[in-house]
């Protein structure tokens, strides 16, 4: 069993955490919202009280930061991990963030003899709680092979997807595809009720045809049809607007610095800040319907 530090106890580093603790590691843990740390205590997360308390004596470091900035910040910083860990410490980062930032996050390590592993993960706060996120680890082969056994605690998937930066071109990418795909699905769901098609007969031809795909199977927009849907419960987040909004950004801001046009990309993206602006950032990524329809079936009052 492993010696883990633990770097941001939000939404998905407190149940990861906790499946780490079941699965026999000891973890300390640190976040810079003191009620974070108390939470994450009650399941047995050891409390730091600093970055440097927390990664003391680790085997590995996990980090799962909001933005590329917070990661930058929590391993270069003066007090951060590089100045606090030891060498021998192999560093993790799951956070999503911006490609560019995960090879400067790389190149920092290599710098000071660290051993370094971009992994973010998909399958958001319920695949953290379950144990089932996918990881995509961004590494050398032999980093990969000794962080899997403790991933494992944590994982359903665990995927390989190359060197420095390959773990967050995979989310980020995958996450766009989605985006663009999910736009699909709330247009076609709309102008199929406007031809009179009944939701579930519609839903169950595209399902066997070439119309199907992960969100029309998993987040049709429309109350009745699927029972995991968001649109089920108000469209309570289980992949925020907010966040999905953030995950095309990066994938744009990838695209910019490769010298590509992504047409569908950019367009979902709006539409993804139109809902935010519109107060509907906090609600699932399917709520997109709205911008199609704004009296579709099971959207709460409008914020």
């Amino acid at each position: 069993m492993a010696n883990i530090g633990w770097i941001g106890l939000g939404n998905m580093g407190r149940p990861m955490t906790k499946n780490l603790i079941a699965a026999g590691h000891t973890v300390k843990g640190f976040d810079v919202v003191p009620a974070a740390v108390e939470a994450a205590a009650a399941d047995g997360v050891q409390a730091a009280g600093s970055i440097a308390e927390a990664v003391a004596g680790a085997d590995f470091v996990f980090s799962m930061l909001p933005k590329g900035e917070h990661a930058r910040s929590v391993y270069f910083d003066a007090g951060g991990v590089f100045d606090s860990a030891s060498t021998d410490t192999l560093l993790v980062d799951d956070s999503t963030i911006d490609v560019d930032t995960a090879r400067a996050l790389h190149a920092g390590a290599r710098e000071r003899g660290f051993r370094f592993i971009d992994g973010p993960v998909s399958g958001g706060v319920g695949g953290a709680q379950a144990g089932t996120l996918t990881f995509m680890l961004g590494g050398a082969d032999a980093d990969v092979e000794a962080v899997r056994p403790v991933v494992e605690a944590m994982a359903g998937n665990i995927f390989h997807a190359g060197g420095d930066g390959a773990g967050q071109a995979a989310k980020i990418v995958n996450n766009m595809q989605l985006a663009i795909s999910l736009q699909g699905v709330v247009e076609g769901a709309v102008l199929a009720q406007r031809f009179g098609l009944d939701p579930k007969v519609f839903f169950d031809i595209a399902k066997v045809s070439s119309g199907d795909s992960w969100p029309l199977r998993n987040w049709y927009p429309v109350p009745g049809v699927v029972d995991i849907s968001p649109a089920e419960r108000e469209f309570t987040a289980g992949f925020s607007t907010m966040l999905m909004h953030k995950d095309v950004g990066l994938a744009l801001a990838g695209a910019e610095s490769e010298g590509l046009d992504l047409p569908a990309a950019s367009l979902v993206h709006e539409k993804l800040q139109k809902l935010i602006d519109e107060g509907w950032g906090d609600r699932d990524t399917s709520v997109l319907i709205r911008n199609i329809d704004e009296n579709a079936k099971g959207l709460p009052e409008a914020p």
